[in-house]
């Protein structure tokens, strides 16, 4: 395959060749289109969206699927299929942010759709799920993220391991194959607790009777009585079964995980374990670890309740405990840094670390210049005692 072949299924590289073709024709120094890089980058890569809540659909009795559309009646900039956006909200006068899948296909960009669960003791998803209504303005971050279908790199024969919401991102990759008629396979291994806990339940099922392309398999891990479809916890020997191939044909796909950090785990170790490499491998972050004193390196006798001072430097201090992540607890008290994967990856809430010490979890993919020269990712930084920071 050319070079030209490869980059034509960038969407626009055909469009941009054929404009500097013309203008090259014209003889022209290209001053008349002075300024519109920055117009073309700003609308592909803005820092900031402007939303409206247009439409909320109920999944199950914990989850909504909410469509956003942009205010100014615009189309939304394009984004890779599992890619997320950052959602800006205030509650109880505590400004904070969260990350969320986009649902929908990119073959479409007219809408977004988020599907938000509520999760244990979570904060920013109750607020979602309970209180957003149709008409509601809310400000996001473009799309953005690693954890996507690349359609050039991938290969054709995909499958998925959801757990949970982790099926969002999925659905995004199903809908970008049917609506663009790629030539994929995908095969979504889906596990849920609970039956009622499926989310896209009568769509998926739908899909796999309207596209040949669609495979599912749904597992629930705490059954009901009688219960007829497969059950119990995702094992290597379950899922060469369900993929119904040999060990040694399972590196010829490539995977995808998403759901909780458990689940991811297992799912990790399951695939390892049957010769996929790590490369086969596309696993999506999951916010910072809610334990991270079972991680090693935890220091010993310092518990995740015991509370520490947190100095911001030059504009005051506040106190909050070891277990809440650092940007939490910036949040919190009135500070805050820009944020986005809030997982530890994106490096965009990068401080410095001015006295004390801090826990940075596997989570925390801090580069060799962080770690020389003090920097942390505060959305998955835990503060070990009194620490100072700067903003």
């Amino acid at each position: 395959m050319s070079d030209y072949e490869l980059l034509s299924n960038i969407v626009g590289y055909v469009d941009a060749v054929a404009a500097k073709a013309e203008l090259e024709k014209a003889g022209t120094d290209f001053s008349e289109e002075k300024g519109k890089v920055g117009q073309i980058i700003n609308a592909l890569h803005p820092k900031r969206l402007h939303l409206s809540v247009t439409d909320i659909r109920t999944e199950t009795a914990t989850t909504n699927t909410i469509r956003l559309q942009a205010v100014d009646g615009r189309e939304l900039p394009p984004f890779q299929a599992g890619q997320y956006i950052n959602l800006f909200v205030e509650i109880d006068g505590v400004q904070t942010a969260r990350p969320y899948a986009i649902a929908s296909s990119p073959a479409q960009r007219e809408y977004y759709d988020l599907t938000i669960k509520k999760a244990d003791g979570g904060y920013v998803s109750h607020y979602l799920v309970d209180q957003l209504k149709v008409g509601h303005v809310i400000n996001s971050s473009g799309p953005m993220g690693s954890f996507h279908h690349n359609p050039v790199f991938h290969g054709d024969d995909l499958v998925f391991l959801a757990g949970g919401s982790g099926s969002v991102p999925a659905r995004s990759m199903v809908l970008n194959i049917i609506d663009q008629r790629l030539p994929h396979r995908f095969h979504l291994v889906y596990s849920n607790s609970y039956v009622d806990d499926v989310i896209y339940a009568e769509e998926l099922r739908d899909l796999v009777t309207d596209s040949n392309q669609f495979s599912l398999t749904e597992i629930i891990t705490r059954p009901p009585a009688g219960y007829q479809g497969m059950s119990g916890r995702l094992t290597a020997e379950c899922l060469k079964g369900i993929l119904g191939v040999e060990a040694s044909n399972m590196a010829n796909k490539m995977y995808y995980i998403c759901g909780p950090t458990p689940f991811n785990d297992n799912c990790f170790s399951i695939l390892t374990s049957l010769g996929v490499p790590p490369r086969r491998i596309r696993i999506e972050a999951n916010g910072a670890p809610k334990r991270p004193d079972q991680q090693p390196g935890w220091p010993e006798g310092v518990s995740l309740g015991e509370e520490v001072t947190v100095t911001v430097k030059g504009q005051g201090s506040f106190r909050t405990t070891v277990g809440e992540p650092l940007l939490n607890a910036l949040e919190r008290h009135g500070y805050g840094a820009e944020n986005a994967c809030r997982s530890g990856e994106c490096s965009l809430c990068r401080i410095k670390l001015v006295k004390g010490q801090v826990f940075n979890p596997q989570e925390a993919h801090l580069r060799k210049s962080d770690k020389a020269f003090n920097w942390i990712y505060s959305c998955v930084a835990f503060p070990l005692g009194d620490i100072e920071v700067q903003l």
